[in-house]
């Protein structure tokens, strides 16, 4: 580089010093092999007369060309070796002293200089070793002295000095030439397409093969799958850039400048790693104020980078769909992260409680429960029950008739000397007397048997089979690599998923009108026009029993009725219902509307009887009706709530997109049109740069997230948690000294959102 320096100050540049930058391992030695002069032995063709235009003969000689920047003469002799059939590859690079202009560039063919072979084994051309077993690769450089050297002149326009032309290898056909790796690019514009395909859950594969099709075929694309897959793994490690658990507060904390009733609190150690997260945003808020009255809180899913345990706050819409509340991530299945938890959720909510809160079988979570929601009904998942009972047993696995046993005590009992019948006959047939599993779970029987639990309201996940959906909620589509920030991606893109059905519900709702095996008339028309499409069907069902059962009128007193009403499906089971006939009120012993929110057909059927024709107004839940969002939408559709709403919420960049993208197609055959849009877009471009260079330290400064710097989120640590394999510690495992669990030290930090002011319902 000495040498090359002094043959540039000879040339009569008055430079002090200059400053080299190799980027090439063989580019130190490009003066002492090829000769500048050698180009002019070439048999070249000769430039064109107007060096400065672009319409030039790419494929012969390029010297005394001249470009305004680098990056347009790298792509002029890119241009060049494409027509010719081989690929460019960058090299050195000169800078004026403490002064970032690049006076020289030199630019090579990709086959120029020699692969180092490290194995001493002339036999090992590939370079690894002989016996071992693994990818090897190819040899491309053949020593290949072709290049271009560029430098600045005195008009400040960089001109070809240089040109070898002379190659030692074979080219590559024309139709071949995407291969190669100058030719391979990926640009902003196609950047950002291939972001939004995986940002909405298309793979990698699949984006790059829809973009292959779009282009008519993979030549016409501009880079291969591996650069296409390289692309993705490169953009999500920038997305994490500085730490996982960092980029999902930044997230978080950007949610929260958006949205003003977003609320996240996180947990951290004492060494800054993240243990616990909480967040919900206004509208799971809205959502909870009306539906709030059951949840299920379900702790199955677990992210396998960190092993954190997901927890969402899932409950039960109108429509009988599954709505969000709320989502946590915690470190442990310990006392103090679910007490820590419920008291962040129930702050963020208010301070209301909720009337029936689902959740699996797991002592930590009940006493949990029992000190943050003592007035809350904590009931456990029948499915979750029944999948340990017919799993942990191999000898009653097989058994359908256990199995229909147990389904029985668990939501086939009507009262509770039929459970203790079922219970005891289960227990004694099978001698499970000694049992502890089954003798642990019987004294918890008010927390899942549906003949103890009827008092309360459980909007019928009990005694459904819906509760299977509803405790598998959360339907991930996450790997084992999976980090939070993507986690956190897929769980907004679940979460849009899920209101736009409920959009889609609300629309159907809106403009149906249910179809019935019977005339729409008296209350199943009543029904159908305040009933969701989903809650008539429920209530349909009700009325055609009520039509198939007979009642008994056992007494009168005043204007008091009572009933025995029964069904000959049922075994000639029978219930009470006590009817007042001057204000419409009416109770069943079976307890249908206390523990659904609608009347039974045993109900019904009296109400038929005494010339009801529309269901009274103090047995319609509105939970359950068309209406139940009115306030929200009321709310929303307010002057401040509207223009903030749809500011967001209109797809302009989509409809531009799909405008110009039809403009083109149009222009692809005609060159006049074709130049039409493009100088339109040159115009444009111009324009729009320049609009947002001005706004750029503007936008820097609004953007910016005013947060508490002083927290610096680490990843969290690897966590064990229950469901784990279990195995023998060794003796020496069984010396070393248990770690002390710093996510429940007293000088854990906390921060997030304000918290908002509670009022305990």
């Amino acid at each position: 580089m000495e040498n090359e320096a002094e043959t540039h100050n000879q040339e009569g540049q008055n430079l002090n010093s200059i400053v080299v930058v190799s980027s090439d391992e063989n580019e130190t030695d490009i003066n002492k092999d090829v000769d500048p002069a050698a180009s002019s032995e070439q048999n070249m063709i000769p430039a064109s007369e107007d060096d400065n235009t672009y319409s030039v003969d790419i494929t012969g000689s390029l010297i005394g060309l001249t470009r305004k920047t680098i990056d347009e003469m790298y792509q002029l002799y890119s241009n060049h070796a494409r027509a010719i059939g081989f690929s460019v590859r960058k090299s050195t690079t000169r800078y004026c002293n403490n002064q970032k202009v690049v006076i020289e560039k030199y630019f090579l063919c990709s086959c120029s200089g020699t692969k180092k072979i490290e194995d001493s084994n002339p036999d090992n051309l590939s370079g690894g070793s002989v016996g071992k077993i693994g990818k090897r690769s190819c040899l491309t450089r053949t020593g290949c002295k072709a290049l271009l050297r560029v430098k600045l002149n005195d008009e400040c326009l960089y001109e070809v000095v240089s040109h070898v032309m002379i190659h030692n290898h074979a080219f590559t056909r024309i139709e071949w030439s995407h291969h190669h790796r100058s030719e391979r690019r990926i640009s902003n514009v196609k950047g950002k397409a291939i972001e939004d395909m995986i940002s909405s859950g298309m793979r990698a594969t699949d984006s790059y093969r829809y973009m292959v099709h779009e282009a008519g075929g993979e030549e016409n694309v501009g880079h291969t799958l591996m650069d296409h897959m390289n692309f993705v793994n490169r953009w999500k490690m920038n997305a994490i850039e500085g730490g996982d658990a960092q980029k999902v507060i930044e997230m978080l904390q950007q949610e929260d400048a958006k949205d003003n009733d977003f609320f996240f609190r996180v947990k951290l150690d004492d060494d800054g790693r993240l243990c616990n997260v909480f967040w919900r945003d206004s509208m799971m808020k809205e959502d909870y104020d009306i539906f709030g009255d059951v949840m299920v809180f379900d702790t199955t899913y677990r992210t396998n980078k960190y092993n954190l345990i997901c927890a969402p706050f899932v409950g039960i819409n109108h429509h009988w769909k599954n709505v969000m509340f709320g989502c946590a991530f915690l470190s442990d299945e310990k006392v103090e992260s679910f007490q820590w938890l419920f008291e962040v959720f129930k702050k963020s909510m208010g301070g209301k409680c909720p009337v029936s809160l689902f959740t699996d079988q797991d002592q930590a979570i009940s006493n949990a429960i029992e000190k943050v929601f003592p007035e809350t009904r904590h009931r456990l998942c029948l499915w979750h029950l029944h999948q340990n009972a017919v799993s942990r047993f191999a000898k009653l696995r097989s058994q359908n008739s256990f199995k229909d046993a147990f389904k029985k005590c668990l939501s086939g009992c009507v009262d509770e000397n039929e459970f203790e019948s079922c219970w005891s006959s289960m227990i004694s047939d099978y001698k499970l007397e000694n049992h502890p599993w089954f003798n642990r779970l019987y004294g918890l029987k008010e927390k899942w048997c549906t003949a103890l639990s009827k008092d309360l309201f459980s909007a019928g996940i009990l005694s459904s089979q819906r509760s299977e959906s509803t405790n598998h909620a959360i339907g991930f589509s996450a790997k084992k690599n999976t980090s939070l920030t993507d986690f956190f991606g897929i769980f907004k893109e679940m979460l849009k998923n899920w209101r736009n059905k409920e959009q889609k519900d609300e629309f159907q709702c809106s403009r149906s009108i249910p179809e019935s095996a019977l005339p729409l008339t008296g209350m199943l028309k009543h029904a159908s026009e305040v009933y969701t499409l989903t809650l008539f069907r429920d209530f349909e069902a009700e009325f055609l029993k009520s039509i198939s059962s007979s009642s008994t009128l056992i007494l009168v007193e005043d204007i008091m009725m009572v009933y025995n009403v029964s069904s000959h499906d049922n075994d000639g089971l029978s219930h009470r219902v006590i009817f007042d006939c001057l204000s419409n009120l009416i109770t069943c012993s079976c307890k249908k509307f206390e523990e659904c929110g609608f009347l039974c057909y045993h109900c019904l059927r009296v109400l038929h009887i005494n010339s009801i024709v529309s269901i009274p107004e103090s047995y319609i839940k509105k939970r359950w009706t068309k209406f139940a969002k009115s306030e929200i939408w009321d709310k929303f559709n307010s002057t401040v709530g509207r223009s903030e709403k749809f500011r967001d919420c209109i797809p302009w960049r989509h409809e531009m997109a799909r405008k110009y993208y039809n403009l083109v197609l149009q222009c692809q055959e005609n060159k006049e049109a074709q130049m039409i849009v493009e100088e339109g877009y040159n115009r444009d471009s111009v324009a729009i740069n320049a609009l947002m260079s001005s706004l750029t330290i503007t936008e820097q400064s609004d953007t910016s997230i005013h947060s508490n710097s002083s927290h610096i989120v680490q990843d969290p640590t690897h966590s064990v948690t229950k469901g784990r394999s279990q195995r023998i510690k060794g003796h020496f495992q069984k010396s070393k000294k248990k770690k002390i669990d710093a996510s429940n030290s007293i000088q854990a930090k906390e921060f997030g959102s304000k918290t908002p002011n509670i009022h305990l319902l």
